[in-house]
């Protein structure tokens, strides 16, 4: 299971290769500022600068999708919009994980579980 973000995923890729973020922003053709963007999650990049990173890297370029989160999020926030219990149920999950009363290995698990005939 994937336990970290695509940015981190990065930086620490970036630390195994030995490279600052200015020389792997020079080797990519992006800005230093965008990457340390990128490595905090406060942006992402395109497909092509994604395949840009994993050449730089010298990684698959799947092995970085993996960590690259945003179509899941894309998709419950369409089905959050077009159901509102499921928004009601995704925001009673996250608030209960904020309070430490839910873990993602408890939702894991609840998912994985076929659910009870009422």
């Amino acid at each position: 299971m994937i336990d970290i973000s695509l940015g981190k995923r990065l930086h620490e890729l970036r630390d195994r290769a030995d490279l600052s973020l200015r020389e792997l922003a020079k080797r990519v053709g992006i800005s230093g500022p965008f990457l340390s963007d990128i490595e905090r999650g406060r942006r992402f990049p395109s497909e092509e600068i994604l395949a840009k990173l994993a050449v730089a890297l010298n990684v698959p370029l799947q092995d970085l999708r993996q960590y690259d989160n945003r179509e899941p999020i894309a998709d419950l926030k369409r089905l959050m919009d077009s159901n509102p219990k499921v928004g009601f149920a995704f925001r009673t999950a996250v608030e209960k994980v904020k309070s430490g009363e839910l873990t993602a290995e408890d939702i894991i698990a609840r998912l994985g579980k076929p659910e009870r005939k009422k």
